[in-house]
């Protein structure tokens, strides 16, 4: 018998170092787990292997998806299985894997990676002048490293039209089962804070500010596929039943900032209908009015019609502003440190402490300012002028294309969706503390992978 040609054998040596690794795989379970039951859920991992390998860019959606709308979370029985830890593990594994061995992910590096990349290496140097480093460094470990390296792998794995549709339609049916809890939890009195506005308990949604920040994102995506044609009418219909959902999600939260961002995002799509810039303003005003009573606003027990003069609600705000603006005066090169303001209120709050009690600073600016200081927060507010100006061009040379044989509605309505996820963030993080979370880091890795996009799928005549 003839034996195999060994250069025939090994003529494929990623095919070969697959091969070796599932064997192993299968053996090291047998050696582990010696019990016959405890290995038939192993069995499957040779088979996930290979899928988080062929679809990187699902893997990587998934851990964002969790990341963001905290869905394992929002469903506790995800909770034992550890999603967001084996995906984020995974995303890391087949980022090296695909950019060193294979390949097949491009990395590249544009102008908005530069602006990016300034802002992040502020941060972690100003880690080293904190308040108190080891703090800083825990709350960089625990959640904006991972941030700075998803927005490099979603930029550079977004790349084939399938992973814009994907995203915007896995983005909105997060967004829906967020919604849907929200609602059922304000049908049947879940989570009521100050009795009237609704949250979801036990989660990082357990604040009404934060939850409609998080609905205000899948919502601007939700209007896009619904004011967008051409993309199907599945996809039209879903955008309709998301703009409901999310609506009556961000109505039952009675957060200001939400209600704000949600007129924002509706107003984003009117410029892009409407003409006349008074008749649109005109509409804004009626509508915001008309969420303002639906939310019942004036029932609100802090920030309600029942408080005289300054409401406790906004003059807890002013009081965590005026503190903020405080840490970034004594320390305007690199502020007081990552997630650090609270430990560091009543150093430079100018109230007592018998006239109220430390506040997050409610405002992603004054917090970007009090952790990053002067120089962070113009770093920051470049980043956000940049990821504008680069959806904006990107959204100008899709506009450009219809009509043509290489318009895309599905790229466009991502594009469009992102623009006005952007707007939302910037109006309700006036009001929020989002500076160093994931809302504004996907929107900036998104924006980066569609301008990509558009710069290798559509002559660059069309934008100029």
């Amino acid at each position: 018998m003839q034996l195999p040609n060994l250069e025939r054998l090994f003529i494929n040596r990623y095919q070969t170092v697959n091969v070796t690794a599932y064997c192993v795989l299968a053996a090291l379970p047998s050696l582990i787990f010696p019990h016959p039951i405890a290995l038939l859920p192993l069995a499957v991992i040779p088979l996930g292997l290979l899928f988080i390998l062929r679809k990187p860019f699902v893997v990587c959606l998934i851990f964002i998806l969790f990341s963001f709308f905290r869905l394992h979370e929002v469903f506790p029985q995800l909770d034992p299985i550890k999603i967001p830890l084996l995906t984020a593990l995974a995303s890391y594994f087949v980022l090296a894997w695909h950019i060193f061995l294979t390949e097949k992910v491009k990395v590249y590096w544009r102008h908005e990676h530069t602006i990016f990349a300034r802002f992040f290496g502020w941060v972690v140097l100003g880690i080293a002048f904190s308040s108190y480093p080891p703090a800083a460094f825990g709350a960089f470990t625990s959640v904006y490293m991972k941030i700075g390296i998803m927005v490099l792998a979603i930029s550079w794995m977004m790349t084939e039209h399938w992973h814009f549709k994907l995203a915007h339609f896995m983005i909105i049916c997060s967004g829906l089962a967020v919604g849907a809890v929200t609602l059922y939890n304000n049908a049947n009195g879940i989570g009521m804070v100050e009795e009237t506005r609704v949250t979801i308990p036990g989660t990082s949604l357990g604040d009404p500010n934060d939850l409609s920040l998080v609905l205000s994102f899948p919502m601007s995506y939700a209007v896009a596929y619904a004011s967008t044609k051409g993309t199907g009418k599945f996809r039209t219909l879903l955008g309709l039943t998301g703009i409901i959902v999310f609506v009556s999600s961000i109505i039952a939260t009675q957060s200001r900032g939400g209600l704000l961002a949600t007129v924002a995002v509706f107003g984003i799509f009117g410029l892009r209908i409407i003409k006349s810039k008074l008749l649109l303003i005109s509409i804004g005003s009626f509508a915001l009015m008309i969420l303002v009573a639906a939310a019942g606003i004036s029932d609100r027990k802090s920030g309600g019609a029942a408080e005289d003069g300054i409401d406790e609600s906004a003059m807890g705000r002013i009081h965590a502003w005026e503190a903020a603006f405080n840490m970034a005066l004594r320390n305007p090169m690199t502020g007081v440190g990552l997630d650090l303001f609270l430990d560091n209120y009543w150093d430079y709050a100018t109230h007592s402490r018998a006239e109220g009690k430390a506040h997050v600073t409610h405002s992603t600016w004054f917090q970007v300012m009090s952790e990053s200081g002067f120089v962070g927060f113009g770093l920051f507010g470049f980043m956000i002028f940049t990821v504008f100006m680069s959806i904006m061009g990107s959204l100008k040379r899709l506009d450009q294309s219809k009509g043509t044989p290489e318009y895309d509605p599905h790229i466009s309505a991502i594009a469009a969706g992102t623009y006005a996820g952007l707007v939302g963030f910037c109006v309700s993080g006036t009001f929020l503390s989002q500076g160093f979370l994931w809302p504004v880091y996907i929107i900036t890795a998104i924006s980066i992978a569609i301008a990509n996009y558009t710069d290798n799928h559509f002559h660059r005549e069309q934008g100029q």
